[in-house]
């Protein structure tokens, strides 16, 4: 009795019961017992047309068809198209003209505002005191740092006591 092994590769057999020996397969028998693959054969020798004469889709055009500025629905569509893009573009120009203007105004009147308080001392307390708490606290961080030791625990706790000095020195200066 002929039986299939089932070993890894499954390419031997065994003519045992208990399926002890193995004998491999030969390669010659393995591709003899490959399905066949069928072949396509060419019967049709002769050419065909592609274009079909007696489509709807072929017409002629009128005879006045090279003086016409528009050919197409399509090119018709496309320059419709065009000018909508271009008088979005104008829109466009004008509204980043209105707000370029209004920006302007806007850094005037600040600037106006600082010219004004210069002579104040809580302003000039106030950024004395800025600049020379984020100097210390930059130089701060940096030594932390270089040290191995800023943690973002570290860094929140440094970020809660500039939050804490902010609403100090609005109350003061209030």
């Amino acid at each position: 009795m002929l039986q299939t092994c089932v070993c890894a590769d499954g390419c031997c057999r065994s003519e045992t019961a208990t399926l002890a020996l193995h004998v491999p397969i030969s390669y010659k028998q393995c591709y003899r017992r490959a399905p066949h693959l069928p072949e396509l054969r060419h019967e049709d020798d002769s050419v065909h047309s592609l274009v079909d004469v007696d489509s709807p889709h072929i017409s002629s055009v009128p005879s006045d068809y090279d003086e016409q500025s528009v050919k197409t629905d399509t090119q018709a569509e496309r320059e419709r198209q065009e000018d909508e893009a271009r008088e979005r573009a104008e829109d466009l120009k004008r509204q980043a003209q209105r707000k370029k203007e209004q920006t302007k105004r806007e850094a005037k009147k600040a600037g106006k505002t600082i010219q004004e308080n210069s002579d104040n001392p809580v302003v000039v307390g106030n950024a004395v005191t800025i600049a020379a708490f984020g100097g210390l606290i930059g130089y701060g961080a940096y030594r932390k740092y270089t040290a191995g030791e800023l943690t973002w625990k570290v860094a929140g706790l440094w970020a809660g006591a500039v939050g804490l000095f902010g609403v100090a020195d609005y109350y003061v200066s209030s």
